[in-house]
């Protein structure tokens, strides 16, 4: 067991369900995630199994509908949108599958 000072990642009872018409999609249940500081994961998993969901939110981009989200101790579950923006650009970089580009923008 690692002790809670050198986690870097705690995700406790977490849970995240999407809603597509009349019907609701659990994708994540329950899940405990502990993950030390230095730590390397691999997160592997079939389309839909929920990998996107988890990295969103560990990375503050998304919330849960239930339980913690701690990172480095702090429970980002709950902060403020403007909490958020704050904490992602003091600690999270990001590199997208897609490259979420404005059209309507050039590089120039």
């Amino acid at each position: 067991m690692t002790a809670t000072n050198d986690l870097l990642v705690d995700l406790q009872g977490i849970g995240k369900r999407y809603t597509r018409g009349v019907h609701v999609v659990t994708v994540l249940d329950n899940l405990d995630l502990r993950v030390a500081r230095g730590e390397f994961v691999a997160l592997m998993g079939p389309s839909g199994s929920g990998k996107s969901t988890l990295l969103n939110l560990i990375g503050g981009l998304d919330s849960p509908d239930a339980g913690r989200v701690l990172i480095d101790g702090r429970d980002i579950a709950h902060y403020t949108d403007r909490q958020l923006t704050a904490w992602r650009a003091a600690y999270v970089g990001f590199v997208f599958q897609s490259y979420n580009l404005l059209p309507t923008l050039t590089a120039q």
